[in-house]
């Protein structure tokens, strides 16, 4: 295998494989995986078979993005939760449980007649959450949001998330925080992935999304639920971020639901 910039989770299946990696050599037994974002398996071996002699490990990758996705609508006391590995052992192991049979079921879709890309992706949002709650959680995190070394940018960005619908401006996170514009919105970026207006923008529309399906609120309602002030410019940044326009990507949702 060779580098590659994305996370990823490597699994196995069935059976038993050891693999080569430039920190050294790891064995993983059924039902095992690792989380990475650096460490890239150079070589792998298969120890052995599964009592039916089958052997099956999969690679899964992400984009840095969609792991953010997902912090992003995460509660704050869970992802505080995870980043200070205060998840119970129990509550650890009931997730990578999860992240198994989520696993199982994106390599049964993606074997099926009729493959659903709207399947993929939640089973994925599925596969990203749980892996966070598992054991590899807090590493798995730490490696994509850098937390560890911006615990400052993470308060700002907890409190983007608790504060979303309301406008603020980037020159009043920075000038909190004792710092200039360009080197807050640097460390930002850096360490979420995205400027502070981009991350507030993704949870708006995340948010109204939400809002038209589960409390059937029209176009107008949801836009200025999240705090838009123009509908078209919210059916213009909507359409950007899911591919369609909100009235289209709500009706099509509602149809994969009927199936």
């Amino acid at each position: 295998m060779t580098h590659t910039e994305n996370p990823y989770l490597y699994i196995v299946l069935d059976g038993a494989l050891r693999l080569y990696t430039p920190s050294g050599m790891m064995d993983y037994m059924a039902g095992q995986y690792s989380v990475s974002k650096i460490d890239t398996p150079l070589s792998g071996t298969v120890l052995t078979f599964s009592e039916q002699q089958d052997f099956l490990a999969l690679a899964v990758a992400f984009t840095a993005n969609d792991v953010i996705t997902e912090v992003l609508v995460m509660d704050n006391e869970l992802s505080e939760r995870i980043m200070g590995e205060k998840l119970s052992e129990e509550e650890q192991s009931v997730s990578d449980r999860e992240v198994l049979e989520s696993v199982y079921r994106i390599f049964a879709a993606m074997n099926h007649s009729l493959p659903s890309e709207f399947i993929r992706k939640n089973i994925m949002r599925e596969i990203i959450y749980y892996t966070l709650c598992g054991t590899c959680g807090r590493q798995f995190l730490q490696s994509i949001v850098n937390i560890g070394k911006a615990e400052e940018i993470y308060a700002a960005n907890s409190w983007i998330k608790e504060n979303f619908r309301s406008a603020f401006t980037v020159e009043h996170l920075a000038e909190e925080r004792n710092m200039s514009v360009s080197l807050f919105h640097q460390k930002f970026k850096r360490a979420v992935g995205m400027g502070p207006l981009q991350c507030q923008k993704r949870l708006r529309l995340t948010e109204a999304r939400r809002l038209m399906l589960d409390e059937n609120q029209n176009v107008t309602e949801a836009s200025v639920s999240v705090g838009y002030e123009s509908v078209s410019q919210f059916i213009r940044d909507y359409r950007k971020m899911f591919g369609s326009a909100p009235k289209e990507d709500i009706l099509n949702i509602r149809k994969h639901f009927k199936k």
